[in-house]
């Protein structure tokens, strides 16, 4: 908004950025926000910690990646890619494979049972949702990723990693769901994967409390105002519109409002 010329006035009634997002730091305020006693020594020095209070990886090739480049806000913020992902099968944790060496070398699947696999995922990548001829008789919106799997032949332990490690789902009922979905995802998996080479994820290098911030630097190069630590006592609305917000005995009119549910209980139903 402050980019294409809107006057932007941010509030925000916590210290810091991200709200439910945020990434807590120093660890002090982590273990006050839970009541737990402050942390001793072994911990280290409390600034070198940035906890996410929702841990979660952003897929090199999804959406929230591509906006954070076509917004320019990736000049305000430093990415690591995470250096591998793990499965936990048969009693040990095992890598999941990221190349065609650690494929033939993983104990995750057998080796006949690899091959079933990769004619999956060349299938899988082979697959365009608007050309039938793709489809090898088998209609990705009405066959469910169940129908799918058995088509290929793949065992149960298959399933399950492809599901979960590749997918990313985390439940089984998207095994009754079309087969479309699980395509996708396993598309987005392949081709961020094919962005770095090591893995799919990539993390913002002092937590997922760095993406609000940086939009937060990007808004303010162009005029935005933030103001963090400030309560937020009432949306000012007149003729059943929103018109401003008050903190305190002070007034911000404004043509629009955006905030989360939580500042608007009783106007939101949870379902």
């Amino acid at each position: 908004l402050s980019v294409s010329g809107k006057k932007v006035l941010h509030i925000d009634r916590n210290q810091y950025y991200g709200g439910e997002c945020a990434s807590i730091t120093p660890l002090e305020e982590l273990f006050s926000r839970f009541g737990a006693p402050a942390p001793d020594e072994t911990y280290g020095r409390g600034r070198d910690w940035n906890v996410d209070l929702i841990p979660k990886f952003l897929m090199a090739n999804g959406l929230l990646v591509k906006l954070l480049i076509h917004t320019g806000v990736t000049k305000y913020l430093e990415f690591k890619s995470v250096e591998g992902s793990y499965v936990y099968k048969g009693g040990k944790i095992s890598k999941v494979p990221v190349d065609q060496k650690e494929a033939l070398a993983s104990d995750l699947m057998g080796m006949f049972e690899k091959r079933r696999f990769r004619n999956f995922l060349i299938f899988v990548q082979d697959v365009k949702e608007d050309d039938p001829r793709t489809w090898k008789d088998l209609d990705p919106d009405t066959t469910t990723t169940q129908q799918l799997y058995l088509k290929f032949g793949l065992d149960k332990n298959t399933q399950d990693f492809t599901g979960h490690a590749l997918a990313l789902y985390r439940d089984d009922e998207y095994l009754n769901e079309p087969a479309v979905q699980t395509i996708r995802r396993i598309k987005l998996y392949s081709d961020s994967l094919a962005r770095y080479g090591k893995s799919p994820y990539l993390y913002p290098m002092y937590g997922l409390g760095e993406l609000p911030q940086g939009f937060a630097r990007l808004s303010a190069i162009y005029g935005g105002t933030y103001m963090l630590d400030k309560p937020v006592d009432e949306i000012v609305m007149e003729n059943g519109r929103a018109v401003g917000i008050r903190s305190g005995e002070e007034v911000a009119r404004c043509k629009q409002v955006y905030c989360d549910p939580s500042y608007v209980p009783d106007k939101v139903k949870k379902t």
